[in-house]
């Protein structure tokens, strides 16, 4: 090819200028970020594209501590494309043997609350303990383009270059709550790599927020000072869930009201029924910033594993917890089923339009289309 080729887009007007133009300018020689292409590195693939992994692959390169299958595992759970489920779901099965053992810890909060830089404090924290940790953080989907910006690694950039730690940011899939519908399975893999502290940051807080709850055995709400409305609206309905509050941000000029809201948390909590059974919600302070109060935190969540399980609430919590989600995906497959139907793919525009157009009352429309279901066998 010539040093360069100018041409015009496809989609250019017929009258269009140069302004249109596109140069198309000679790469780099070599291979990838200017490798060489006759001696590409010592192990690596050849092609551009990476070789399949098998069952055993991913199974035993996750059980081995391979980051890189780690990730590789973590896709194809998340993967929605049909080739990849029945895979996915073997490998999840012979993982599961091997996990459980791990504390999830899920953070969730206000925007603008600081979660990230406080679990960067935190994971720093536990590392420095000697506690390999994984953290989820689930970054929110665009509902027009599906995309979302997944930048978690760069708000965590010291935490990110631990060897002990590993950060995953995935994408919502626009599932309520802003929870990854695979984060559960992801978090199943972390623990069978080796982790045994799993951190799931969520996209916010609010009423559709409280999934995370049903996922993890601490629930940690992060707050800030002077923000207002400390008991009343969009946090109310996540506090009755939380196992603990950190005030973040108590430092310089915040730390006097920081610990006066604290206070008026823990006057508040005072009258609400614990989100656990046998433990006592309380709120404290923390400085992500300066890692004040970041030590003490994880101090609480110790002493709150060591109660729920000398109490056996630890133990229940995650049995109920299984049995939500066999039931979560037992409704998901349902309805994926129904829809998947030929007589509803068929009958479903019409029925739509007519109760677009207030034709139909939408009772008496899912009514006209559970007729469909098949009869039930005896």
């Amino acid at each position: 090819m010539s040093d360069s080729t100018t041409r015009k887009p496809d989609w250019t007007p017929d009258d269009a200028g140069d302004a249109f133009t596109t140069r198309i300018v000679a790469g780099v020689g070599g291979g990838h970020d200017g490798l060489s292409a006759a001696a590409p590195p010592a192990g690596a693939a050849s092609g551009t594209a990476r070789r399949p992994l098998s069952v055993d692959g991913y199974v035993n390169g996750v059980l081995a501590g391979d980051r890189a299958v780690l990730a590789r595992a973590i896709t194809l759970i998340e993967s929605n494309a049909p080739a990849h489920f029945e895979q996915a779901q073997e490998v999840l099965r012979r993982l599961l043997p091997h996990s459980g053992q791990a504390l999830r810890v899920g953070i969730t909060g206000v925007p603008g609350a600081g979660k990230s830089t406080l679990i960067e404090a935190l994971g720093l924290e536990l590392v420095g303990g000697g506690h390999p940790i994984a953290v989820l953080a689930v970054d929110p989907t665009s509902s027009l383009t599906r995309g979302s910006i997944l930048g978690d690694k760069t708000r965590m950039e010291r935490l990110s270059r631990e060897q002990a730690a590993f950060i995953r940011p995935s994408p919502t899939g626009g599932v309520l709550g802003g929870v990854a519908r695979k984060t559960r399975e992801s978090m199943l893999v972390c623990e069978a790599a080796g982790f045994d502290v799993i951190l799931v940051e969520t996209v916010g807080t609010g009423q559709s927020e409280v999934t995370v709850r049903s996922m993890v055995d601490f629930f940690l709400l992060v707050l800030i000072p002077g923000g207002g409305d400390e008991l009343q609206g969009i946090k109310k309905g996540v506090v009755e869930l939380a196992d603990a509050i950190a005030i973040n941000k108590a430092d310089g000029e915040n730390k006097t009201r920081a610990e006066a809201a604290r206070g008026e948390y823990n006057r508040a909590l005072h009258y609400l029924t614990p989100a656990t059974a046998g433990w006592h919600t309380r709120a404290y302070t923390c400085s992500a910033e300066t890692g004040a109060g970041v030590g003490h935190l994880w101090e609480v969540i110790g002493r709150f594993r060591e109660h729920t399980t000398a109490t056996g609430a630890f133990a229940a919590r995650r049995r109920e917890q299984a049995r939500e989600w066999l039931r979560t995906l037992i409704d998901e497959q349902l309805r994926a089923a129904f829809y998947d139907m030929p007589a509803v793919r068929a009958a479903l525009p019409g029925i739509e339009a007519a109760v677009m157009a207030g034709e139909l009352p939408a009772t008496a429309a899912a009514r006209e289309l559970l007729r469909l279901l098949p009869p039930a066998r005896d």
